[in-house]
């Protein structure tokens, strides 16, 4: 039964559950229905009172109403043997006339008397474990595999794709390296032709403008012009 069933009150739940942590006050709550026509006035008692705070300890129920009650337990040094506790509480009932207010409740309200029914229930304290943080787990992980092999396979691709693109890169910048080297080379080695050549024609034009043979020499240059323009298309082509 998740409440007690009872003449004036119905209370809920009849077990105090308190997540036991050392060092930390903790909470629950009772709540008290009233379902009768009549004004309650209830009180609530514990075995072990220097340890938990009632709020309110005492008060008044109205017709077809409700009133929360909250208990709070103490911070504790140390935990009790097997999550154990014997503390009990205890919570009186009884028919109050109209318009009674909380500061009008007294002990001898609660006292059994011939003609006035004193309702009684009483309830238990019970320890629970405090809730576990979840466990981290990888994100995307595989059924079936831990998240540490998971990592571990994931290191691993992502250490061959970087070793990979290092080699395609270094690859590449050797073969870029390769060509530059070789247009230099190339560069340089027509830049020369290219000057011995200028030199021999050079030479060959001083030697023609000394020659007293006109027509001859001038038939002569034209055959030298022609060979170098042959040589430096030969080298531009290669």
């Amino acid at each position: 039964m998740s409440s007690a069933e009872q003449e004036l009150l119905n209370i809920n739940p009849l077990e105090l559950k308190f997540p036991f942590e050392l060092k930390k006050q903790i909470s629950c709550s009772l709540q008290l229905s009233n379902k009768t026509e009549n004004h309650v006035a209830f009180k609530v008692k514990t075995t072990n009172p220097k340890k938990y705070c009632v709020r309110p300890n005492t008060g008044i129920v109205l017709p077809r109403s409700t009133c929360d009650v909250i208990v709070t337990m103490q911070a504790q040094k140390e935990a009790p043997a097997d999550m154990q506790c014997k503390d009990k509480f205890l919570l009186q009932s009884v028919v109050a006339t109209a318009g009674t207010s909380p500061k009008d409740i007294t002990q001898e309200m609660f006292n059994k008397e011939p003609g006035r029914v004193v309702e009684e229930c009483k309830l238990k304290v019970i320890y629970l474990p405090p809730p576990q943080p979840p466990s981290p787990v990888a994100e995307g992980s595989e059924e079936g595999s831990s998240p540490r092999q998971s990592l571990t396979e994931n290191d691993s691709q992502n250490g061959s794709e970087l070793t990979r693109t290092f080699l395609e890169t270094h690859d590449k910048s050797s073969e870029a390296k390769s060509v530059i080297y070789r247009l230099t080379e190339e560069k340089t080695a027509f830049l020369h032709h290219s000057n011995r050549l200028r030199q021999e024609l050079e030479l060959l034009r001083r030697d023609v403008g000394k020659s007293r043979g006109g027509g001859g020499a001038s038939f002569m240059f034209v055959i030298i012009v022609g060979l170098i323009g042959v040589a430096l298309g030969y080298i531009l082509k290669s």
